[in-house]
């Protein structure tokens, strides 16, 4: 059993790269196009060539430590987007606020409605005053 453990070994590294080599976004692979990076995977993946390549090599990695990105694509230039916390996060915390704000004027006008609308319940239930009735027969 001991004896097929290399040859396993080897297989599941050749499978996890190809997978993870078809699954990547175009805009992630580096140095070739990604349709070469298959071949390449593929093709020298029973000497571990093609799949340590495409490991070490042809994809972008992102930081273990902060979540960034590791270089850049072409495509974006520009600082490292970081995760923030959202209690951390002014911008997210304002939003909280805006849509507070929002929520009590909603919550003002729906409780003036409903004050209107029970008064001429009110006065609909209560029926027509003295003055207001006609001549009586």
């Amino acid at each position: 059993m001991l004896r097929y453990l290399p040859f396993l070994i080897v297989l599941a590294l050749w499978i996890y790269a190809f997978i993870d080599c078809l699954n990547t976004p175009e805009e992630e692979v580096r140095h070739l196009p990604k349709v070469v990076w298959v071949i390449i995977v593929l093709l020298f993946g029973e000497v571990l060539i093609g799949p340590v390549a495409w490991l070490a090599v042809g994809k972008v990695r992102k930081g273990a430590r902060d979540g960034s990105g590791g270089t850049p694509s072409a495509g974006h230039r520009g600082p490292r987007n970081t995760w923030v916390a959202p209690d951390d996060n002014p911008d997210f915390l304002k939003s909280l606020k805006d849509e507070s704000a929002e929520d009590e004027s909603m919550m003002k006008d729906w409780e003036a409605d409903l004050r209107r609308r029970e008064e001429e319940l009110k006065r609909r239930e209560d029926g027509p005053g003295p003055e207001e009735s006609g001549p009586s027969k």
